[in-house]
């Protein structure tokens, strides 16, 4: 088994840090990942609320601009 030192990853740059996340993020079989009821209960009152036309999506675009208006 590999190790790799917290140190080590530090000094990559953030775009190769990100790229190493993505990557064992793809490697995690999700579908074994367990959650817990009340992590389910919230996910199915998120579910419903969205069926009942209840809830408001926001682009990313939108997003990034309203933070970058906190800057000014």
């Amino acid at each position: 088994m590999l190790m790799v030192k917290l140190e080590d990853i530090l000094e990559l740059s953030v775009a190769e840090r990100i790229l190493m996340i993505e990557r064992i993020w793809d490697s995690i079989d999700h579908d074994q990942i367990d959650l817990s009821n009340s992590q389910k209960e919230e996910l199915d009152r998120r579910l419903a609320r969205y069926e009942r036309g209840e809830t408001a999506f926001v682009s990313w675009e939108d997003v990034k601009s309203e933070l970058r208006s906190y800057k000014k």
